[in-house]
């Protein structure tokens, strides 16, 4: 994770927290950076949303695959922070409905 990103937490009320599926070789390093988001206390009460990006592409893992290798079920447990995944194709916009309604709902105004 950059060195930098602590700086911006202070003003941040939801994550969106992208992951490369079709790169099994990231994994444990983006297992880690999550973990690190999520334990950080100015993000306790963020909304988050994991994105499993890169789904059209045949070498993609699926999100059982996935959800299985983060044990993402133990983190959503574990965590302070509302957890929210979804599949996403940034090439076909697969899984860009379920994104903006997360916005949308996520970034409600209150009052």
């Amino acid at each position: 994770m950059g060195p930098i990103w602590p700086s911006y937490y202070g003003d941040c009320s939801s994550v969106l927290f992208m992951i490369d599926a079709a790169n099994p070789t990231q994994i444990s390093s983006s297992c880690v950076q999550l973990l690190s988001l999520l334990s950080a206390e100015q993000l306790a009460s963020a909304s988050v949303l994991i994105l499993f990006n890169k789904i059209d592409l045949p070498c993609y893992m699926s999100l059982v695959e996935m959800k299985s290798l983060f044990r993402i079920q133990d983190i959503i447990s574990c965590a302070n922070q509302p957890i929210t995944v979804v599949e996403t194709s940034a090439r076909d916009g697969t899984g860009l409905p379920d994104v903006l309604q997360w916005l949308r709902s996520t970034l409600k105004d209150p009052s």
